[in-house]
């Protein structure tokens, strides 16, 4: 195995709304090292951002902005046709009420994700991809994390923005390198062995197993594990305990706190 010694895992947290939980964020915070937390337009209040951003700032857990359509009882999932301009302008308004959470629990915003259908939006939909990285931009130089070879990576480093790719441990890949969409058959992964052998191969490999099988090169920094799926806690525990025992280590791909 000729892999890197470290690599960043990612996870999407505070996806609670008022009385309504999802997921174990206390639990997911001291097996992750990126926290893509939710800022309040797919999921998250201000109480579970401010809560999340304290979490992630006692276990140095990097802290990101999930920005997202604003979709509630969609949670995100569905698109939405937005006007590049006021997209910009609603993915600025979520970086800057996460930034206010995280400055209060002592930390930053170090980086930006898209949530959802707008993260598969901006994989081939220029002008969304572009609508996410001028609203980055406007806020500060944050790197953007998003699918390799996507539109969203492409705009963001021709912005001066650090694109930084990433893959995931538990979700179906089509043949061309894309995610298959949840409501097709093979779209998650829900087996620890099949999530631990996919987040093995990736950091010692660079490989990515299709669902037809065929081998995609992936030059992915970051691996994301998804907080709402069932046995989530138990999945990232053994994703982290199978790349320490091959000698992969866990550390963020940008420092906690770090101020864009």
């Amino acid at each position: 195995m000729s892999g890197p010694a470290a690599i960043d895992l990612n996870c999407d947290l505070g996806e609670g709304f008022g009385v309504w939980q999802l997921g174990d964020d206390e639990a997911l915070l001291e097996v992750v090292s990126s926290a893509n937390v939710a800022c309040g337009f797919h999921a998250g209040d201000a109480s579970t951002m401010r809560r999340v951003c304290g979490l992630a700032a006692r276990c140095g857990v990097s802290v990101g902005a999930q920005v997202s359509y604003r979709d509630l009882a969609g949670f995100g999932r569905r698109f939405i046709d937005v006007d590049p301009g006021q997209l910009a302008d609603e993915v600025l308004y979520q970086i800057g009420a996460l930034e206010a959470c995280a400055r209060a629990a002592g930390t930053r915003v170090g980086y930006v994700k898209p949530h959802g259908a707008l993260y598969n939006a901006t994989v081939r939909h220029a002008a969304q991809a572009g609508a996410v990285v001028d609203g980055t931009r406007a806020f500060g130089l944050l790197p953007v994390l998003g699918l390799p070879g996507s539109e969203l990576l492409a705009a963001a480093e021709r912005a001066g923005l650090e694109p930084v790719a990433e893959a995931f441990a538990d979700r179906g890949y089509t043949p061309a390198g894309t995610l298959v969409p949840r409501t097709e058959p093979n779209a998650m992964l829900h087996r620890a062995e099949d999530v631990t052998a996919r987040a093995l191969r990736l950091a010692c490999e660079g490989e990515i197993v299709a669902v037809d099988g065929s081998v995609l090169r992936s030059p992915a920094r970051s691996l994301c594990l998804h907080g709402d799926t069932p046995g989530a806690v138990e999945l990232a525990r053994a994703v982290r305990r199978e790349l320490a025992a091959v000698g992969v280590g866990v550390t963020p791909f940008v420092p906690p706190g770090r101020c864009g």
